[in-house]
């Protein structure tokens, strides 16, 4: 890599910032793929199944609920929400309609929050069935039609984003694989000699394939520089973003070192075989 800076740098830079540039693309779809998933595991945390007590229900029975309920592994969190604290909540939320509620009746409920990777439409349902089992309970509601609509879109997302990114990376890969290209072609003749004095393809291949490395984690820590400047400017003008974490930029800056590893690998195998059948 330094001989390469040494002999050509304008070639040598302007590969790395195409590089760079190429995962800087794959950079900002990374982070608009993680808020968006950050926003939908905040909606998710909404989630909450909540069953309605008859009245008069006992604190014994309500004990024994709650408890049958915090032994299931799909289970965060149980809480319960006493009739005249249900009261003051419906005043806060609804304040509009605050006389209308003096001296009205509202019950107790028992609130269930799930645990993350469990609050699928098919968990949620099975949790309300087994609610509306127990004597205690009158009612039990979770909002059947959102829950599944959100599981949907969620799964439309990851789904999304696997198609996506996987094309971002083939993107990646064949621009990275030009830009080593261009780094071969111009070293042309220096492969033609080590031809003729018997260099194997391994002797030949090495030295490119480094410097696809190497360029791929420059172009990585380029393109992670942009991506971090990107996500103030949009913090500071028009929302707020959330930015890779120390493990995520890592990995990015190490996967800008492997797409450049497979580019190099590609550009300089299909190179070489032309070089060998001429």
């Amino acid at each position: 890599m330094a001989l390469a800076f040494r002999r050509a740098p304008l070639l040598a830079v302007l590969g790395v910032v195409t590089i760079g540039f190429s995962l800087f693309a794959f950079g900002l779809f990374g982070l608009v793929a993680l808020n968006i998933r950050t926003a939908l595991r905040e909606v998710e945390d909404r989630v909450e199944i909540r069953a309605f007590l008859v009245e008069g229900a006992k604190d014994a029975q309500i004990d024994e609920l709650m408890q049958r309920m915090q032994k299931n592994p799909a289970v965060a969190e149980v809480g319960f929400v006493s009739p005249d604290s249900a009261l003051m909540r419906a005043r806060a939320e609804l304040e509009e309609f605050r006389d209308v509620m003096d001296g009205a009746f509202l019950p107790g409920s028992v609130e269930l929050r799930l645990k993350e990777g469990l609050r699928d439409p098919a968990t949620v349902a099975e949790l309300s069935r087994r609610l509306q089992t127990y004597p205690v309970v009158e009612e039990v509601r979770y909002g059947r039609e959102w829950v599944e609509k959100l599981y949907k879109i969620r799964n439309i997302a990851a789904l999304a984003g696997t198609v996506l990114g996987g094309v971002f990376a083939m993107v990646a890969v064949i621009i990275i694989g030009s830009t080593i290209r261009m780094a071969i072609l111009a070293r042309t003749r220096e492969i033609e000699i080590m031809r003729l004095v018997g260099a194997t393809n391994w002797f030949v291949r090495f030295p490119y394939l480094l410097d696809g490395l190497l360029k791929g984690l420059l172009g990585g820590v380029l393109a992670v520089a942009m991506s971090w400047g990107t996500t103030n400017i949009l913090a500071r003008s028009l929302m707020q973003t959330e930015f890779f974490s120390q493990d995520q930029i890592l990995l990015g800056i190490l996967a800008g070192g492997l797409l450049g590893l497979l580019g190099s690998w590609f550009s300089v195998g299909r190179h070489l075989r032309q070089v060998w059948r001429d």
